[in-house]
């Protein structure tokens, strides 16, 4: 009777910690030298892949996506990716597109563009049809906004039309990566609207809100996030190793001892994102983590 209590209370235990255990968001594509796409799926470390990026669309613009060295685009190069995307989705891995970056071409020049963006996105790379769809026929699980330049408006009308095609049939995953200043200069009337699923906020290159040794601004900036924005699950996005970024990076003694327990508690806590696979692959980030995530 004694070891069948004790062994309840620690199924007990196991399923009060497994409820606030968070998955890992990584980046992937910009970098040919961090493996293909199945083999970072295969892992086993991450839930998330966001193919970076989608680097130029909006304002009458054909849109181009890049991913450095994994494929060239204008020859139809990138369409045998469709075998590694059908791979992660097997494995549970959700195979996010995401759009913009730091250095794009792109812009929406009113609701209207934003429509004729979600069309091509939906039609190219989600359930529609069409004759050219840069990564082949795999369906993707959404669309992820990693939005840094080119216009503060019309994003919230990208996201609703984006939305709008989830009555179709496969439910379309809106993400997105804003900086930790609050709220994101491009994309904060878009996270406002209640669409996304998931927002793993960049807590890294903004010295205001990021980790520097002491953790009150980057919890204060976490609360503000979680309580303000009506996501499903806010992630903590991080550099995975220290030249990955500017600054911001965490020492994974630091983030396991001080900062996960710190903001864990949050029923919106999601878990981490990172930027990106090749720096991970450098230092085994994810690997580290992973148990206390």
């Amino acid at each position: 009777m004694v070891s069948r209590l004790a062994l309840l209370s620690s199924m007990m235990l196991l399923l009060a910690v497994g409820t606030n255990a968070g998955g890992i968001a990584i980046y992937w594509g910009q970098n040919g030298g961090e493996g293909t796409l199945a083999e970072t799926c295969s892992t086993g470390n991450y839930d998330f892949v966001n193919l970076a990026f989608l680097a130029t669309f909006g304002n009458s613009q054909t849109p181009m996506i890049n991913l450095a060295g994994h494929c060239d685009p204008y020859s139809n190069g990138c369409t045998k990716l469709t075998t590694d995307i059908k791979s992660c989705q097997a494995k549970g891995v959700k195979v996010m597109l995401t759009l913009g970056g730091a250095a794009g071409s792109y812009y929406l020049t009113s609701a209207e563009d934003a429509k004729q963006v979600a069309t091509y996105l939906w039609n190219n790379f989600l359930g529609g049809q069409s004759s050219t769809r840069p990564l082949g026929e795999a369906v993707l699980d959404g669309i992820d906004f990693d939005i840094e330049g080119g216009t503060t408006q019309h994003w919230d009308d990208l996201a609703r039309y984006l939305s709008g095609y989830s009555s179709q049939g496969k439910k379309v995953y809106l993400t997105a990566a804003p900086q930790c200043p609050f709220p994101d200069a491009y994309i904060g009337t878009a996270l406002k609207t209640g669409l996304f699923d998931y927002v793993w906020v960049q807590f890294y290159n903004n010295p205001p809100c990021q980790y520097s040794g002491g953790i009150t601004n980057l919890e204060d900036a976490w609360k503000q996030w979680t309580s303000d924005i009506p996501a499903a699950k806010i992630f903590l996005g991080l550099p995975a190793s220290p030249t990955a970024a500017g600054s911001g990076y965490i020492p994974v003694g630091d983030l396991t001892s001080k900062v996960l327990p710190a903001i864990k508690s949050s029923s919106k806590y999601g878990g981490v994102m990172l930027w990106d696979k090749y720096h991970d692959d450098q230092t085994g980030y994810s690997s580290s983590i992973k148990s206390h995530v």
